[in-house]
């Protein structure tokens, strides 16, 4: 069981905090609630763009790193398409040193157009680096276009275009900061060698006074559900073909998530899993081949992708990875191999624990989804799954009309 005690400052903030004597560290997470999904369709990779932003220089602290740094600590952040987090770690006698800086940014960022300048640069050559100019680095971009009609998870987390960040104003960017980046729209947890009353007296001192903003309130589109197989072709300049398949999966909340999630573990967890045995080691159609989902908050995607052996043909590949599919919805698993699964999901999640820092972001993670509690519930959800519902599931996810296919060739 991980312990841990919670409460809402005056200004709307969430604030969690876990306690753990055993390290001599502590850890600062803050998770704002927004995303990709939550960006204007015609300016899109502002939550990614904003990751940078937020250490580029506050309203009273032009630099954030160095003063972090000379209390020991280290930091980093990540954007997804439903939250942004951002965490540092530092000797936990050095902590008001995370809250001064953390509340500061959270108060108000430094807003020059050099600092925006800057960092629009950055992105966009991480956007041309690894979207444009890297093999199958558009793939997902073309994939998800593909799969979503209405849902802005149709766009990738930095961004639809390229000229969405060139043309980013500071005005835009202010507009995006104060619509979603306030206390009322995050959650702050503390893990480590700390006493609640230590994190509530910090709190106050350093959250208190931020104004709270106003309730971002999300209301997307719902995606509708897919009726017919939908295909794509692509050609460039990439050393292997390709196969991505995908098919339309249940939102993180849902029941269903662990039952999809450990299909996923059957089909691809590692060298014994089905596809590697049967694509990779025996038939050697594939040199590598991965099932994976992203585990997004509503509705996602489940994904089979691989790169061909050379010489072998793509109907021949698409048809192998059927067959694995086909096998698994009329014969279902046996209740070992079943176990097996639950067993690395079992491990996996402890050896996630270990560390304090996985702790406060899985609190965190939890606490947005609705529920910090998750954190102790979810082995029982994965344990409760059965090998019924597990056949019944593949037979779902996996019918011809949810699925969506991109051959990508190479034209060498």
């Amino acid at each position: 069981m991980i312990q841990y005690e919670k409460f809402t400052l005056e200004n709307g903030l969430r604030v969690l905090v876990h306690t753990d004597e055993s390290t001599p560290m502590a850890v600062v997470n803050v998770i704002y609630d927004v995303g990709a999904r939550d960006e204007n369709p015609e300016k899109t990779g502002f939550a990614h763009l904003f990751e940078h932003l937020m250490f580029g220089g506050s309203i009273n602290i032009p630099e954030y790193d160095e003063p972090l740094q000379m209390a020991g600590g280290e930091n980093n952040a990540f954007t997804t398409n439903d939250l942004t987090n951002y965490y540092c770690q530092l000797p936990a006698e050095n902590i008001e040193t995370a809250f001064w800086l953390e509340s500061d940014r959270m108060l108000s960022l430094a807003f020059d157009s050099k600092s925006l300048d800057v960092q629009r640069k950055v992105v966009c050559e991480e956007f041309k680096e690894h979207y444009i100019n890297k093999p199958y680095g558009d793939a997902w971009h073309k994939m998800r276009e593909l799969a979503y009609t209405v849902h802005p998870y149709r766009w990738m987390t930095i961004g639809k275009e390229l000229r969405h960040v060139e043309e980013a104003t500071l005005q835009d960017v202010k507009d995006f900061f104060y619509k979603h980046y306030t206390p009322i729209n995050a959650i702050l947890v503390v893990a480590g060698n700390i006493t609640v009353e230590q994190v509530k007296e910090l709190s106050q001192k350093w959250f208190g006074p931020i104004p709270s903003g106003t309730k971002y309130n999300r209301q997307l589109p719902v995606e509708p559900r897919q009726t017919a197989p939908k295909m794509m072709e692509v050609k460039a300049s990439v050393p292997l073909d390709a196969l991505y398949k995908c098919w339309h999966i249940y939102p993180r909340l849902d029941k269903r998530y662990y039952v999809t999630d450990l299909i996923t573990e059957i089909l691809s967890g590692g060298g014994s899993s089905r596809l590697f045995q049967a694509l990779v080691k025996e038939k050697q159609l594939f040199s590598n081949i991965d099932c994976s989902h992203y585990g997004s908050t509503d509705a996602g995607l489940l994904s089979i992708t691989g790169k061909l052996v050379k010489g072998v043909k793509m109907k021949d590949a698409e048809a192998a990875v059927m067959e694995e599919i086909v096998r698994l919805q009329q014969e279902g698993i046996s209740e070992q191999e079943l176990q097996k699964v639950k067993n690395k999901t079992e491990s996996m999640m402890a050896f996630e624990d270990m560390s304090v820092m996985n702790r406060a972001t899985n609190l965190a993670m939890y606490e947005l989804l609705g529920d910090a509690d998750l954190i102790n519930k979810e082995l029982e959800m994965y344990q409760a799954v059965t090998r019924e519902e597990l056949l019944n599931e593949s037979r779902a996810i996996f019918d011809e009309s949810n699925c969506n296919t991109l051959y990508y060739y190479s034209d060498n």
